[in-house]
């Protein structure tokens, strides 16, 4: 059974479709539905209003398009600019699209272009002239810059919860094996035993710092750009810090042209996601070759694995290669995002429009990644037994050796050079260094004595390790209960 994975913020029910440009009514030849027909002598072409168009993908902004114009009414009834029955018609006719969007029964319009304008008509269909009146005081250019904010406020803070449970994933799995000693790895060569649980630790740190990352983002995504207008504010006498109370934003944008043209807080959101997903890369690497025969390390539950159309021996870890690759995908957004930006002049561009795709994609792919991550953990099978063999083949206590060498009084590069000459002959003799005989080992250094083999042992290895941040069980079993607090 896959693992079920929940609806995206703000995203509108697949029942909403789009209409293929239906018969629309039109004053002196221009289409009603334009906010600026009036200036034009021909109509849009068909071509060019396809090409344009943007309510296909900008309709996941609905919700928020509506928390926003509700507000921004209010604060005009409540400054003396919209009457108390405009405002009534308005927040009547609004509950009764978000009743449509939700359900799926709104029709959504190419030829009103935006998510914006589809919202708008609808209005005025609904209540007429106070539904024109709702405009007053803005443009689609902060009207959007807000709506972007208050969704991805919204999907940031879905995403804090998916990254905690995956982090509560990899404490339910490190709790079953912090006894269990693996091979560290540099140059993926055997360098030190280390606890599985440590291991598994490693990434629970990289995601708290990511949880620290996009809750420093979205400090700067919860800042209100309505009120900018079309670039330089307004004439009339708005509430800008009314209207960021009541949508919970922590301050308004500073100045209207940064306000409308800013799209830095999406470029911070997507490098956020992308050190992410790389993390959720590495890591997927390390499970790929863990579960490879060669390794032996561990097995993937067959939810997230798929057979071959031709060998049938195989169990393929297609999750975790898929999330390898998806990395590319969310990197790609990052530097669509900073090309996107980089020539614009201010204030606003059309080129915005693209900013949104490659937003979207990146939070449905990353909480999409996250949800099935964590459930990918919960069914990982160790097999420790293959983890202790490895220990075997590649003198993982060598280092253990030569510190013990020093705490002799031995010169650590003279210690470093026996130890060396120690491991070339367990080499060549076919075994492990506590594998050799006393006499042996002290042909290379006399200071060597009857209680090496102590510190030669993996748990003593693992043991003599014990300081914050070390691999000693120990150290870990304290790293895995701050880390509980933690989260």
């Amino acid at each position: 059974m896959q693992p079920e994975i929940p609806n995206m913020p703000g995203a509108v029910p697949p029942a909403s479709q789009t209409a293929a440009v239906p018969a629309r009514d039109t004053v002196g030849g221009i289409s009603g539905g334009s906010s600026w027909s009036g200036r034009f002598d021909e109509p849009v072409s068909e071509l060019v209003k396809r090409y344009t168009a943007s309510v296909d993908f900008d309709k996941r902004l609905a919700e928020y398009d509506i928390q926003g114009s509700l507000a921004h009414a209010r604060m005009l009834a409540g400054c003396g600019i919209l009457s108390a029955q405009d405002l009534a018609d308005i927040e009547r006719g609004m509950g009764q699209i978000l009743q449509e969007v939700q359900s799926g029964a709104f029709t959504w319009r190419l030829d009103l272009e935006d998510v914006h304008l589809n919202i708008e008509r609808r209005l005025t269909e609904l209540v007429g002239d106070a539904g024109k009146r709702l405009h007053t005081g803005r443009s689609r250019n902060d009207q959007v810059a807000t709506d972007v904010r208050l969704w991805l406020r919204a999907s940031i803070d879905a995403i804090d919860g998916a990254l905690r449970a995956m982090q509560s994933a990899l404490l339910g799995l490190a709790d079953q094996h912090v006894e269990t000693a693996m091979p560290g790895f540099t140059h993926l060569q055997v360098a030190q035993p280390v606890s599985f649980a440590h291991h598994l630790m490693a990434y629970f740190e990289m995601l708290a710092r990511d949880r620290e990352r996009f809750a420093d983002c979205r400090k700067r995504v919860n800042r209100l750009p309505l009120g900018a207008a079309a670039l330089a504010g307004t004439s009339f006498p708005i509430d800008r810090e009314r209207v960021a109370r009541e949508l919970g934003f922590d301050a308004v944008c500073a100045n209207s042209l940064d306000a409308v043209s800013d799209r830095d807080f999406a470029i911070e959101f997507c490098a956020a996601a992308s050190l992410t997903m790389t993390h959720l890369s590495r890591f997927s690497e390390e499970l790929i070759l863990w579960m490879s025969p060669r390794f032996g390390f561990i097995d993937l539950a067959d939810r997230f694995c798929t057979g071959s159309s031709i060998m049938p021996q195989k169990k393929n870890p297609d999750v975790p290669e898929l999330v390898r690759g998806k990395v590319g995908r969310v990197n790609g957004h990052l530097v669509a995002l900073l090309t996107l930006m980089k020539g614009q002049p201010l204030a606003y561009n059309k080129d915005n429009q693209e900013d949104k795709e490659p937003l979207f994609d990146t939070v449905d792919t990353l909480l999409m990644t996250l949800t099935i991550y964590a459930d990918m953990v919960g069914g990982i099978r160790v097999k420790p037994d293959a983890m202790r063999e490895a220990l075997k083949q590649g003198f993982a206590t060598a280092t253990d050796l030569a510190d013990y060498l020093v705490c002799k009084g031995v010169p650590f590069r003279d210690a470093h050079e026996a130890v060396a000459r120690a491991v070339r002959h367990a080499e060549q003799a076919g075994c492990d260094l506590p594998d050799l005989p006393l006499a042996d080992l002290q042909a290379f250094s006399p200071s060597i004595g009857n209680d090496v083999y102590a510190v030669l042992t993996v748990e003593g290895s693992m043991a003599s390790r014990s300081h914050v941040g070390g691999t000693a069980p120990s150290a870990v079993r304290a790293a895995l209960a701050a880390a509980r607090s933690r989260i």
